[in-house]
């Protein structure tokens, strides 16, 4: 990779539950964190104000986690449970939210595509997300890195 600026932003405070259907242990059980999404960006220039992303810029995405995260019930779309929390969600006993799979590994992912899309489309590639890292709390945390195929290197010509 050639010469690149880079920068991290963190977004905190998203109390949330899920569970783990299919695991063996606890984790099959309803529980809750107050995730954490930390973004890393890199860009070959700096926008005219001399940032890698204008911080201010991402309300965008924040408004994405707070939708998605803020008090909300995560269920993977394969809980067999699914019918009950649709069931709970319309009576206003849960805010439901379906996602692929629930874990902190795939939250890092869906936060990643939401970033790089938001950024391709402002920026037209000047700048990307290579790095979320999902933090369910102190202790643990799941990363998703990864370069967008549109973020390639420049071509030598």
């Amino acid at each position: 990779m050639t010469a690149a600026y880079s920068c991290s932003k963190t977004f905190s405070g998203y109390p949330c539950t899920h569970r783990q259907w299919q695991h063996a242990g606890h984790c099959r059980f309803v529980h809750g964190y107050s995730r954490s999404f930390t973004c890393w960006f890199v860009a070959r220039a700096l926008d005219g104000c001399g940032f890698v992303v204008d911080f201010s810029s991402l309300k965008e995405l924040e408004a994405q986690l707070i939708g998605q995260f803020d008090h909300t019930f995560l269920a993977s779309a394969d809980d067999p449970l699914l019918p009950t929390w649709r069931a709970l969600h319309e009576q206003g006993a849960l805010d439901l939210r379906v996602m692929d799979n629930v874990g902190m590994e795939s939250s890092a992912a869906l936060v990643w595509q939401w970033a790089n899309a938001l950024l391709h489309e402002r920026d037209g590639g000047r700048s990307c997300c290579f790095k979320v890292e999902a933090r369910e709390n102190e202790k643990n945390a799941a990363t998703y890195e990864a370069m967008p195929s549109w973020f390639a290197e420049p071509s030598e010509d």
